[in-house]
């Protein structure tokens, strides 16, 4: 089973030595998250949570993606880099295609496109994207991307999208992986039809077993089930080896260690988090693997 560590609200100016920490200790990659910003009125519609509200602050750091991942690359040499999940139709997928292609050669393919819906209302309507027909764009959109990481001209023509016969340059080298996040019965069909992976919300290890047999299920009916696939889930019980070993034994792939914020608590410094990961890594990466 490989495993990575979530990265998301970190501190910016540690996050080249943690990915450098992460890579020796031996994690398989880090998750960052992602959001554009932070609005004074939010209405209550997180869906993970009772209250409605999310575990971010205004303050909560989300860094720029591409920079980020680009820096982190350079520092390190067999880290994976993907984001849990990037606001797709928040944005524009030619921009997104690019951005992807040039990580992919300067990581030499250790970069994997992390996507998803997207739940904040507010940041669609300041971008001026309806939020409405986020879902929609979403699949539009890895359509666009998955047409111009080809090495030739591509034209579309869709519902949200449409240009003539172009061509991006620098084409991906490798093969880049999008991992499909989300809870609900779309998410889990949108990772089936377009995913190599599944990025979970946070689920108890007992639940497991019934969202990747559904998986599979919808994979087989889309004429995918024989391709590779990962799922990355975040488990909300207590993290021991017999649990992610029993876990592997369904089909689970990769599990995740807690994000700093939530083990450590607000404001760690780097040595903390270094002990955190080394602990991590020693009680539970060398053990079951």
């Amino acid at each position: 089973m490989r495993f990575w560590q979530p990265i998301t609200w970190a501190e910016t100016d540690q996050l080249i030595e943690i990915a450098r920490f992460a890579e020796e200790v031996g994690f398989y990659g880090v998750m960052t998250g992602d959001h554009a910003l932070y609005p004074q009125r939010m209405e209550a519609a997180y869906p993970y949570s009772s209250s409605g509200y999310p575990p971010q602050t205004a303050d909560s750091e989300y860094p720029d993606q591409w920079a980020l991942f680009g820096a982190m690359a350079a520092a390190t040499r067999t880290l994976r880099f993907t984001c849990g999940v990037y606001v797709l139709p928040l944005r524009n997928p030619i921009e997104v295609a690019k951005a992807c292609a040039t990580l992919d050669i300067l990581s030499e393919g250790r970069f994997i496109l992390g996507a998803g819906a997207g739940w904040m209302r507010e940041e669609f309507d300041i971008y001026g994207v309806d939020f409405k027909t986020r879902g929609k764009r979403l699949d539009e959109s890895l359509q666009v991307i998955q047409a111009l990481w080809k090495p030739e001209m591509v034209e579309f023509h869709g519902e949200f999208f449409d240009f003539p016969p172009i061509q991006l340059a620098p084409a991906p080298r490798h093969g880049i992986p999008i991992y499909i996040g989300g809870a609900n019965k779309l998410a889990l069909k949108r990772a089936a039809r377009f995913g190599d992976g599944w990025i979970g919300t946070g689920n108890h290890p007992d639940e497991v077993a019934g969202i990747i047999s559904e998986l599979q299920t919808l994979r087989a009916e889309v004429g995918r089930d024989d391709q590779p696939f990962d799922t990355l889930i975040g488990l909300t019980a207590s993290l021991e080896p017999e649990t992610f070993q029993r876990l592997a034994e369904t089909g689970m792939t990769s599990g995740l260690n807690m994000p700093f914020e939530y083990g450590l608590g607000r404001g760690s410094s780097l040595d903390q988090k270094k002990h955190f990961m080394e602990a991590f890594a020693e009680r539970i990466i060398r053990r079951v693997n």
